[in-house]
């Protein structure tokens, strides 16, 4: 049964973020983070922060994410869930955020912030990325 309210996630969300975060690959930072994402079939696909000894060269935990969601054949996000041990919410990244966008199919997107306990935050994806560009500026003039 489907607990999720506007105002918060899916519990299977909170848990397939935490339970990606366990497997984060963070040697460098420790700072490990998971994410998970719900498709437009209902389906969730999660992701760790992947970090790298060539800092620049490591993956996002959204982006392993957005990987999984394509792999299953999923191609649009309908909620985003970011988990991390840290004392205030915290966001995707810049460059996740756009890669969100991608497949977000506009602003209205939920995204949750987690700790390893609870949601502390929720935003849209239009309110962490205004004005954002996507795949619908590139359609036919």
């Amino acid at each position: 049964m489907d607990t999720s309210t506007p105002e918060s996630p899916p519990p299977a969300l909170l848990a397939a973020a935490l339970a990606a975060r366990a497997r984060a690959h963070a040697p460098y930072s420790q700072f490990a983070v998971g994410a998970a994402l719900m498709d437009e079939q209902g389906r969730i696909h999660a992701g760790c922060n992947v970090e790298n000894a060539a800092y620049p060269e490591g993956l996002c935990a959204e982006a392993v994410a957005l990987g999984q969601l394509v792999l299953a054949g999923g191609t649009r996000i309908t909620a985003v869930l970011v988990a991390a041990d840290a004392a205030t919410p915290i966001t995707p990244c810049g460059g996740c955020r756009q890669k969100l966008r991608e497949f977000a199919g506009g602003g209205a997107v939920p995204v949750w912030s987690a700790d390893l306990r609870r949601v502390l935050a929720r935003h849209t994806l239009a309110e962490l990325l205004p004005a954002s560009f996507g795949p619908d500026q590139l359609g036919p003039r």
